[in-house]
């Protein structure tokens, strides 16, 4: 039996800026089904390593391969159909209904998403079906990031790219909407790979983290891994942030109950 290829696989892929390597050479593959969470200091490549994917950077060098083919040979449109791209700034059309942003890629692609299928793709995300008449200005910070969750999803992707999604919303959100992205991911069985400057959203949410310094890939571990002290001196560094406050917190716990 031929195995099947990896979701996604970078081959020493370099991107420039200047005199700055943003991008350094990386290459790792991506199976089918992980939760891979792209962490580092702000400035160590995470993005533009991600853009790389869906051709919003092109590398200079290398080769981004998704399911097998190289994203260079593919146009554009159908590349991008293949995938969902979730970002900070949400980026709805303020002129159009939740409807509307939400078939916005279907209908660049030609196809009309019925009003049932927009719908469902509300409720998926824990959205009254409803709420499909009112515009962006009407919603909370929380529930805009939700449709922009739906409309990642409207063209039925199979892999799903997020760029520190939930960096704008409140605590209480933000936890509320990391939960629902990894349970939409295990049961649509997405591919994810989310850029966060947040260890512990990594730690709590991903299957896989990768760490970033310098535009290279400098640790590929498991959570597990991580807290049990591998993945090397940077991963540490940025891992001893939330057992820091981890620790606090407890201490605080055990000093209100003395």
């Amino acid at each position: 039996m031929i195995p099947a290829p990896a979701a996604l696989e970078f081959d020493l892929v370099g991107r420039r800026y200047g005199a700055i390597r943003a991008v350094d050479a990386v290459s790792l593959s991506i199976a089918p089904g992980e939760f891979v969470a792209l962490v580092g200091a702000s400035g160590s490549g995470k993005s533009t390593l991600l853009k790389t994917v869906n051709r919003l950077v092109i590398p200079d060098s290398g080769t981004v391969l998704f399911e097998g083919e190289d994203t260079a040979s593919l146009p554009p449109a159908a590349l991008r159909r293949k995938i969902g791209y979730v970002f900070q700034g949400i980026g709805l059309f303020p002129h159009m209904s939740v409807g509307e942003n939400i078939a916005i890629g279907p209908r660049v692609a030609g196809e009309k998403l019925s009003a049932e299928r927009i719908a469902q793709l509300l409720e998926l995300v824990e959205l009254e079906p409803a709420m499909a008449s009112r515009l962006p200005e009407a919603l909370s910070g929380g529930q805009r990031q939700r449709v922009g969750v739906a409309r990642a999803l409207a063209g039925e992707p199979h892999l799903l790219l997020m760029d520190e999604p939930f960096g704008a919303l409140d605590p209480i959100t933000r936890a509320a909407l990391g939960h629902k992205v990894r349970e939409l991911h295990d049961r649509l069985e997405l591919t994810t790979v989310m850029v966060t400057h947040d260890m512990a959203e990594a730690l709590l949410l991903a299957s896989r983290v990768l760490v970033m310094d310098a535009g290279r890939i400098v640790a590929d571990a498991t959570p597990q891994a991580l807290l049990a002290g591998g993945g090397g001196e940077i991963a540490q560094g940025l891992v001893a942030v939330p057992r820091e406050q981890a620790g606090r917190l407890a201490q605080m716990t055990r000093d209100g109950a003395a």
